[in-house]
């Protein structure tokens, strides 16, 4: 009989620390997994990031409901790195680079502030903001290279993370030619930000040109990695030469 209750009570023992060191190891590789998130998206725990929203087009004050969408899936990212998210709208932001983590969203025409990021932190790629020509509209210029939108088919997106300033902390730009361009951008960089880390380090630059198919059907779920654009966008475009 006391064989068989030392048996037991080995057997619950073993069991105990067998299930201790379960939850030590997950506990270790979730914490593990935090850090780098924090570090990729520069969140450490505390801290507070910048959501600088667009306005809707026709619209002074308004916000694309698909943009909210696009907010609402960078908050949540916030979140689970335990910062806080502060939203503000494009032509109220004023802040300096590198001082904290920076989402910034939607195109030259309907945010003030990516028209300013672009020639300063992507000075290889421009988006057209004129209205006409109609099919010129949103039309982005990689290193000389012109993608055009054909609504609701094929639209593109510049999803892009930069660090410059004189703090540590990242932008990420979100440059789409259409509200639903900036959701998928936010999804994709949601799902894929193990691989991007992995691929361009915590701290590394970053620009990466995205094509969203079918948006009419498939909203911004089915998107395709057209070119890794980083080098060229970095890069100013080479002048052209004088006429003689």
């Amino acid at each position: 009989m006391n064989e068989d209750v030392r048996n037991i009570v080995l057997g619950v023992l073993a069991t105990g620390v067998s299930a201790s060191l379960g939850w030590l190891a997950r506990t270790y590789l979730w914490r593990r997994g935090l850090r780098r998130k924090q570090a990729f998206f520069g969140l450490p725990s505390g801290s507070e990031c910048l959501l600088v929203v667009n306005r809707m087009a026709g619209s002074e004050r308004s916000v694309h409901a698909t943009d909210v969408s696009a907010l609402l899936e960078l908050s949540a990212l916030v979140k689970d790195c335990g910062a806080r998210p502060r939203i503000v709208q494009h032509d109220t932001a004023r802040q300096g680079l590198g001082e904290i983590a920076e989402f910034c969203i939607g195109g030259p025409y309907s945010n003030r502030r990516m028209a300013a990021h672009l020639p300063n932190l992507l000075p290889g790629v421009t988006m057209n903001v004129e209205q006409e020509p109609s099919e010129d509209r949103g039309m982005l210029t990689v290193a000389g290279e012109t993608y055009r939108a054909e609504w609701g088919v094929t639209e593109y997106v510049v999803l892009a993370r930069l660090t410059r300033g004189e703090g540590v902390r990242p932008v990420f730009l979100l440059c789409g030619q259409a509200a639903v361009t900036n959701q998928a951008a936010a999804r994709h960089l949601a799902r894929h930000h193990k691989e991007l880390a992995g691929k361009y380090g915590s701290d590394g630059s970053f620009a990466l040109l995205l094509k969203v198919v079918n948006s009419r059907a498939y909203g911004p779920d089915v998107v395709e990695l057209v070119a890794d654009v980083t080098r060229v966008a970095l890069s100013a475009p080479s002048a052209a030469p004088a006429a003689t």
